[in-house]
């Protein structure tokens, strides 16, 4: 269930970088710098050790992520629906990163999946903070698309989320961080 509340403000860094991932950056001080330095480690990280399926298209700028995810191969529940698929994921991380989580979306066409809109909005608990969300600084980006790579393997229907198109035409240009998700399906 989801409620679609009034648009909050966002904070996001529009920073633009002139070396290539994963280039260095220069050691001028910015207010970002922390973040830019963790974020370049997560991303040596994630070049070293891609997760299972998933590959980086672009991080330029670093602070905007694009990763192509393979649908999963098996399925622990013998119906493997998104094997042979792929999908695209955009990735923006906030200037408080990772004090609150990065904004996730599949960039349509998005898996027919029960909690992922036609949009791309996922929901999924570890994308979001406050109250219900399930984010932790802990998580990273390659957590995050396990996670994701996992739900789908769990999934044993292909149907859209209760309120699919409703939900879209409300929250067109919106970020699904502006949603106030009620995460109570463990089911997929």
């Amino acid at each position: 269930m989801l409620h679609v509340g009034k648009p909050t403000s966002t904070r996001t860094c529009a920073v633009l970088l002139s070396s290539s991932c994963p280039g260095q950056f220069s050691s001028r001080f910015t207010p970002l710098s922390s973040i830019l330095n963790g974020l370049q480690s997560e991303l040596r990280d994630w070049q070293q050790h891609p997760p299972e399926g998933c590959s980086l298209l672009s991080c330029e700028p670093l602070l905007q992520w694009e990763i192509e995810m393979h649908g999963p191969e098996d399925s622990p529940t013998n119906t493997p629906l998104y094997k042979g698929e792929v999908f695209r994921l955009r990735v923006l991380f906030s200037d408080r990163y990772p004090l609150e989580p990065p904004e996730v979306i599949f960039v349509p066409p998005a898996p027919v999946h029960p909690h992922i809109y036609s949009n791309g909005h996922i929901c999924l608990d570890i994308l979001y903070d406050g109250r219900n969300g399930g984010w932790s600084p802990a998580l990273t980006m390659s957590k995050v698309a396990l996670s994701l790579r996992s739900m789908l393997a769990s999934n044993d229907t292909r149907s859209r989320p209760p309120g699919d198109a409703l939900y879209c035409s409300r929250t067109v240009g919106r970020s699904p961080k502006e949603t106030r998700w009620q995460f109570d399906d463990e089911s997929v």
